[in-house]
């Protein structure tokens, strides 16, 4: 399985350190948020990753809804609990939830099936800034603090109108932000197709923090900054 180089197992417990969290942010889904290099003082462990250890392990379900419900640190022990109605949460060794998932429908569990479903929305999800975020952010006049970037993954769901998304081709179908004083909320929405067939829609939500008036100059420089992080290893901008 692809994601093994990403976790370790002990019993039915999972660990991830924080240099495996980050290569998994880089590598596998081009995500290049600072908040996932080892180095970070706020270091948390990708939630696509999370995402796609739950797929790994209870297949790809026709409605699935995934809640983030706090960052993981480096190197903690996690365990997953199904309930008697197939709802999943990720939670440590005292207790404390993580993700929750609720999952309806028929149930995929072809190992080939989901992992490329899994690569190709963390492919997805990985792009949210610039490429989606950005362009939100200057229409409603808004950005966060650079300094600061507090831009939280909240929650995700997809329905799937087929058995076998074989061949799955993800693509971006729009995007909204809502924003209440120095809050705000993106929706990014996606649909899959096969072979050229719609087999699915889903949604991702993003909450954004300290919002502050847009500053065209601090976000190009800010992007620059963020850019750069591409060609450089952990730590080391």
């Amino acid at each position: 399985m692809f994601l093994d180089e990403f976790h370790s197992t002990d019993a039915d417990r999972v660990c991830i350190t924080a240099e495996q969290a980050s290569r998994f942010a880089r590598e596998i889904a081009g995500d290049f948020n600072p908040i996932h290099d080892p180095c970070a003082r706020r270091f948390c462990v990708p939630g696509d990753l999370l995402f796609a250890l739950v797929l790994s392990r209870y297949g790809l379900s026709q409605r699935m809804t995934f809640h983030f419900c706090g960052m993981v640190g480096d190197s903690v022990s996690l365990g997953f609990v199904e309930d008697a109605d197939g709802t999943v949460e990720v939670v440590d060794q005292a207790g404390k939830r993580y993700l929750s998932v609720r999952r309806e429908g028929w149930t995929i569990r072809d190992p080939a099936t989901v992992e490329t479903f899994t690569r190709r929305y963390v492919a997805f999800s990985g792009r949210n800034f610039p490429h989606y975020l950005k362009p939100l952010l200057e229409e409603k006049g808004v950005m966060f603090n650079p300094q600061r970037p507090l831009v939280i993954y909240d929650s995700m769901g997809f329905s799937l109108e087929d058995h076998d998304p074989c061949d799955l081709d993800l693509t971006f179908a729009g995007a909204t932000l809502g924003v209440s004083g120095k809050r705000g909320e993106a929706h990014l929405e996606f649909e899959m197709y096969c072979h050229g067939k719609a087999v699915g829609i889903g949604s991702k939500k993003l909450v954004i923090s300290g919002l502050q008036p847009y500053d065209a100059e601090k976000m190009d420089d800010f992007v620059t900054s963020f850019v750069k992080l591409q060609s450089t290893s952990p730590c080391s901008a």
